[in-house]
């Protein structure tokens, strides 16, 4: 039972870690179902060979990047001010538009390889999640170390893509392939941070469950790229 007065629970240690493991489980469920949402998004455009038809439109890339950017702020701005409801929906939303632009990757890769590659992103991810829901260790001390490295990584990223470095390309992948399931840790362990701080609010915990089945979302979206293009057959 939750103390208001005190912000402690009172009970025994399961009474204490079940509404931690049902929030946990909450939100590995919407990161999951936002995955189902961009890979069949993506398939199916690609099966039905509307990829072919969205992508003639000049601008349409553009558009869909600006789309996802918005999205993501507002989800991470706004969290606090919307609706439940509304925290869902653009967290779908972004799922969506990620699929539409994920569609194309069928047209670069070999499907099989693509699929082996999902395979093995979610075994990897599914190690350093896990990792970061059964250590004790405080890892908020990594969140500087990890804004500079996706600094670096940006900047990395930038010059191999305007001086077309193919070997500055692949220490891109390996490095982001690194920091990212770091990062995988650190948000996972973020889900429990997030849930003791929020315990007390059950409606802001329902949004910042969302707000932490995105930021795993990414990360595991981030993986995968960077898998895909060190072991993906391009067609």
């Amino acid at each position: 039972m939750y103390d208001a007065q005190t912000g402690a629970w009172i009970g025994t240690e399961q009474n204490v870690k079940t509404p931690l493991y049902r929030h946990v489980a909450k939100t590995y469920l919407w990161m999951f179902i936002a995955l189902a949402i961009t890979f069949a998004t993506s398939y199916g455009l690609y099966a039905t060979g509307a990829v072919l038809a969205l992508f003639v439109t000049p601008w349409m890339p553009l558009a869909l990047l600006i789309g996802k950017l918005v999205l993501v702020v507002v989800l991470t701005a706004r969290l606090q001010k919307m609706s439940l409801t509304a925290a869902r929906i653009t967290f779908i939303a972004y799922a969506v538009t990620t699929g539409i632009v994920f569609s194309t990757l069928f047209l670069m890769y070999d499907v099989t390889a693509t699929i082996f590659v999902f395979g093995v992103t979610s075994l990897y991810f599914g190690v350093m999640a896990a990792v970061g829901l059964i250590t004790k260790r405080d890892l908020s001390g990594f969140g500087p170390m990890i804004g500079m490295g996706l600094i670096a990584l940006i900047i990395m990223g930038l010059v191999s893509m305007f001086f077309n470095f193919y070997m500055l390309d692949t220490v891109v992948c390996f490095v982001g392939l690194i920091l990212f399931l770091g990062i995988t840790t650190y948000d996972s362990k973020k889900v429990k941070d997030y849930y003791y701080s929020f315990q007390g609010d059950p409606a802001m915990l329902d949004k910042i469950s969302i707000y932490s089945a995105l930021n795993l979302y990414l990360d595991f979206i981030n993986i995968f790229l960077y898998l895909l293009r060190l072991l993906g057959k391009r067609k």
